[in-house]
């Protein structure tokens, strides 16, 4: 490679070239940039240091083994592209560019693309994505549904043209004739699947049209089911109000829809044979439940007519008479201790009065009169108590024992107090 025209040299007396730093990191630079090889490498390492920078959307982070490091980048364009976070002490292969940086004098991994090393980048998002709701709590059985026992309406979310829901129309058509089946026609592959199949979940939701939900579709590879592993997808399964039957895939097949739905079923058509009972077998059943409550029924008209017997034996209804008798002397018993009482309180009445109206006639005033006394009233009705509230000739009335009389006052002496 020709260096030398990159190069503006300063020579002094003795011929030496004199770089500067930036001259001498651009010239790295342009030899490292120049190694094909470089250009298209894959680097094995694990991961240290690793930073998610959420404003920009890139990835920093640090190649390292046993003897060395090598610091990396990953761009937001190519970042987004990952089905999964990268963490650190994860073992990566990173394909990428070696370039230095002038302005640092170092050289940077500017990765591209990214996948665990030994296992494969989707299995191990599919594993990071199951751990992160797990820890949520949206695998727990106690959050699930139940299926509905006698569903009548069918809610199926999945595509119009494939197998799987030809499968589950004729089973169910065979074994309940009598539902009614509702197709929300959705992609089940690719990366415009989710948002369809997260619109089905909620149209279902919103109108109520249905009694359960059935979403999923036939067997596939990894990439093909992966729409089934998108966290959106999964959180609108979990909160579905309706109960959720997943049906991914064959029997091995796992998604994460199936961790989160209310009822995991291997197949298409095993959900379909979920989702509806037998014709046959809900006879069954039926007759059963006819069965049991004939016997209950039985049982109670049993124990009905027994407790009649018993009471039309008793004493009451065989002799009235007796019972009345009972009754009459109680009532008889119960009015002569009433009229015990009334006499009772009437005689202590009595006394209370006759002894009030004794007080009563001691402080009487007029008793007085009785023994000798008199009272004496002024023309204006007043009682004199006093000689100097009188004057001769005044009149005066007297009020006696058995009557009054009047007199006029010839004349007045100041006595004794």
């Amino acid at each position: 490679m020709q260096i030398e025209p990159l190069l503006s040299a300063e020579k002094n007396e003795s011929q030496r070239q004199v770089l500067t730093v930036t001259q001498l990191n651009t010239c790295i630079k342009t030899l490292i940039d120049g190694t094909d090889f470089l250009a298209n490498v894959y680097i094995k390492g694990e991961i240290s240091n690793f930073t998610n920078h959420y404003k920009t959307g890139h990835f920093y982070f640090t190649l390292k083994d046993e003897g060395s490091l090598l610091k990396a980048v990953m761009f937001r364009g190519s970042a987004a592209k990952l089905p999964f976070i990268p963490e650190n002490g994860m073992k990566v292969v990173v394909h990428g560019r070696i370039s230095a940086f002038v302005r640092d004098g170092s050289y940077h991994l500017y990765a591209d693309n990214m996948e665990p090393d030994g296992i494969g980048s989707l299995y191990f998002a599919f594993e990071q994505l199951k751990k992160k709701l797990e820890a949520e709590g949206l695998f727990a059985e106690a959050r699930k549904k139940p299926l509905p026992k006698i569903p009548t309406r069918i809610g199926i979310i999945t595509s119009p043209t494939g197998a799987a829901i030809r499968d589950m129309i004729n089973i169910i058509g065979r074994r309940f004739p009598y539902a009614t089946i509702v197709l929300y026609p959705a992609l089940v592959q690719g990366n415009d699947a989710p948002p369809q199949l997260i619109a089905g979940l909620q149209y279902f939701n919103t109108v109520r049209s249905v009694d359960v939900i059935i979403i999923g579709r036939g067997g596939g590879s990894i990439e093909d089911l992966w729409a089934f592993n998108n966290e959106q997808l999964a959180r609108a399964v979990a909160a579905s109000a309706l109960p959720v039957i997943s049906a991914v895939g064959h029997e091995t097949d796992f998604t994460i829809c199936d961790f989160v739905a209310d009822r995991r079923a291997p197949t298409p058509s095993a959900a379909a044979e979920l989702a509806v009972s037998e014709t046959g077998e809900l006879k069954r059943k039926i007759n059963n439940i006819v069965g049991r409550m004939d016997l209950l029924l039985s049982r109670q008209i049993t124990q009905r007519r027994q407790t009649l017997q018993y009471l039309a034996a008793s004493r009451p209804l065989t002799q009235p008479a007796a019972l009345l008798d009972e009754r009459r002397m109680a009532a008889v018993y119960l009015s002569e201790k009433l009229d015990r009482a009334m006499q009772s309180v009437l005689d202590a009445g009595r006394n209370s009065l006759a002894q009030s109206a004794g007080k009563l006639e001691a402080l009487n005033p007029l008793a007085i009169l009785s023994r000798g006394y008199s009272a004496v009233f002024d023309d204006s009705g007043r009682v004199v108590s006093r000689a100097d509230q009188l004057s001769v000739g005044s009149q005066i009335h007297l009020r006696l024992a058995d009557g009054t009389a009047t007199a006029t006052v010839d004349a007045l002496s100041a006595g004794e107090k």
